[in-house]
């Protein structure tokens, strides 16, 4: 009897490390799979981020030069706006400098969340860029004026934009494959300062070929209205994650039905699964009812079968927690009648039987 005992506690012992090294593959805890994502996430976005930078500098300079010996207020405008972004750029690339470093003693959770903070500062840096070139452009509309070299500025306007729209969609490609929210924002940045330059390029083209002078104004105006458009979103997004606001709710109604789906044989009621995202990942917190019979390795071999369920249909979802209560006094009600479902067998009406055995039976 020892014996068998014995072999039981080890083949229990074997199933639960084969459970925990299924658990680490998987990408869940010190997961290899899920860690290395995100590490090659946010290396492809600080290499992107670092071109971003160089490129908006130097298409905003040029872009100035341009506006101040044409005396283009629309051109000027979007060159302020390019160094902006580039400015933007820059924190986006320090935040995901800090987002790479692994959990320590003061964040125990990691700094992923320094990213979408980044992103927040970036959303109000664009707000207050905005309100600048707004004001400057109503001045042009007061104030309309001759725009000298027009042809000069409107090549300068368009070559901005063809190379602010490139490189913004390569960034939007990383920013959509890894999840990065602060890559994220910096590329709708930049396709709002590729857009910025096509309406400068029509504004110049308008207030010149066809004698509309304070289109030059409303250009910067209209530029300064997409860059609060395109802030509010990212604003709108960044706030959400960095007070644990989750936008899926159904989510959490999916997980509920996977594990009583996939744990149906198992005493266990659902009670609450919490989720919560980091910006590049998610984590989520599953609390459970179950028999205070079980023994704590059974419990602990419960745990990490839904981790590893969970983990393996939701690889965004980097962090599983389970915590296991005791039924209380409605969900052993609820179980009770679980275990009296499953033990029942359909039996035959009466008239029935009595019809099979006369045709076993004929006269």
């Amino acid at each position: 009897m020892d014996d068998l005992e014995d072999k039981k506690e080890n083949k229990s012992t074997d199933d639960l490390a084969e459970l925990k090294e299924n658990l680490i593959k998987s990408g869940t805890g010190k997961a290899e799979q899920s860690p290395n994502l995100v590490q090659e996430g946010i290396i492809a976005g600080k290499r992107i981020a670092k071109i971003s930078v160089v490129t908006l500098l130097a298409i905003g300079i040029v872009e100035i030069i341009t506006g101040m010996l044409s005396g283009s207020v629309v051109a000027t405008a979007d060159g302020i706006d390019s160094i902006s972004d580039a400015a933007i750029s820059f924190i986006v690339l320090l935040g995901l400098r800090i987002a790479h470093r692994p959990a320590d003693k003061k964040f125990h959770f990691g700094y992923h969340k320094v990213e979408s903070f980044s992103a927040l500062i970036a959303a109000i840096g664009m707000i207050v860029i905005g309100v600048i070139i707004f004001y400057n452009s109503y001045q042009a509309l007061i104030h309309p004026h001759e725009i000298q070299h027009p042809y000069i500025v409107m090549a300068v306007l368009a070559g901005a934009s063809a190379l602010s729209l490139h490189r913004a969609f390569q960034m939007r490609i990383i920013a959509n494959k890894y999840n990065l929210l602060s890559l994220k924002t910096d590329a709708r940045n930049s396709i709002k300062d590729g857009s910025a330059s096509v309406i400068g390029f029509f504004s110049i083209l308008v207030a010149t070929q066809f004698g509309f002078v304070q289109m030059d104004g409303i250009g910067g105006m209209i530029i300064a209205c997409y860059i609060f458009s395109v802030s509010y979103i990212s604003l709108k997004k960044s706030s959400l994650i960095l007070i644990d606001s989750w936008q899926n709710p159904k989510l959490t109604v999916v997980i509920k039905n996977i594990i009583s789906e996939q744990f149906s044989d198992e005493k266990i009621v659902v009670r609450d699964v919490l989720l919560r995202s980091s910006g590049m990942v998610d984590q989520a917190e599953i609390h459970i009812a179950i028999d205070g019979k079980e023994s704590l390795e059974e419990v602990e071999m419960l745990s990490l079968k839904i981790q590893l369920v969970i983990s393996s249909q939701f690889p965004s979802i980097e962090r599983v927690i389970v915590i296991p209560h005791p039924y209380s006094a409605s969900e052993t009600r609820v179980t009770s009648r679980m275990d009296r479902f499953r033990n029942i067998k359909l039996k035959r009406p009466s008239y029935m039987n009595k019809s099979n055995r006369q045709d076993e039976n004929p006269k």
